[in-house]
């Protein structure tokens, strides 16, 4: 009888898939568990060793600034698509869902404030608002006197809201309520 046939280590050959799995499984664990997820547990689900991960992503805020860079793409490549004045509501929205859905988005912006001022994220996100802004600042759809600063602190907020909640099904809710105290345009229900 034949012995069963064992998997080749493909080298190189896997790097890009292991590096996409790893990814995918970080943006999963990080929506799931939250931004401090066992990096083990990352490596674990994308079916990779630990030595792999490693030689990818060296520790996890560089893990994290390519799994949100992927998410700044898409923010970037939707406000591309929206040129109008309400690209901004529309963007807005999209950027307090991602941080619903996952906390580590606000946490990673954070930790990359922390540990690396003037960071890539913070940077990408202070550019990815303000064209957007401005239009709706001028077309008077949100307070003219809010800055690129203001809307980042909303979303810590939004953030600080969620994370507030100890019954996860009352998180929606609970953030469109606090937005619309803020101000109405914020919020969905408007």
């Amino acid at each position: 009888m034949p012995a069963p046939a064992r998997p080749s280590n493909r080298g190189p050959a896997a790097a890009a898939e292991n590096r996409a799995a790893i990814l995918a499984a970080a943006r999963t664990l990080f929506a799931e568990a939250g931004y401090r997820v066992p990096l083990s547990a990352i490596a674990k689900r994308a079916g990779v060793g630990q030595g792999v991960f490693y030689r990818h992503f060296g520790d996890r805020l560089t893990l994290a600034d390519a799994v949100f860079a992927e998410n700044f793409d898409r923010f970037e490549q939707f406000v591309a698509t929206v040129p109008g004045p309400e690209c901004f509501g529309a963007l807005w929205r999209r950027l307090v869902a991602a941080t619903l859905e996952s906390g580590a988005f606000i946490d990673m912006v954070i930790d990359a404030r922390t540990r690396r001022p003037g960071s890539q994220p913070e940077q990408r996100l202070r550019e990815l608002v303000a064209e957007p802004l401005a239009r709706a600042q001028a077309a008077r759809l949100v307070d003219p006197g809010w800055t690129v600063d203001d809307v980042e602190l909303l979303l810590h907020m939004v953030h600080g809201v969620a994370i507030a909640q100890p019954d996860r099904r009352r998180v929606p809710g609970a953030v469109q309520r606090a937005l619309s105290l803020i101000d109405p345009r914020l919020a969905d229900n408007h």
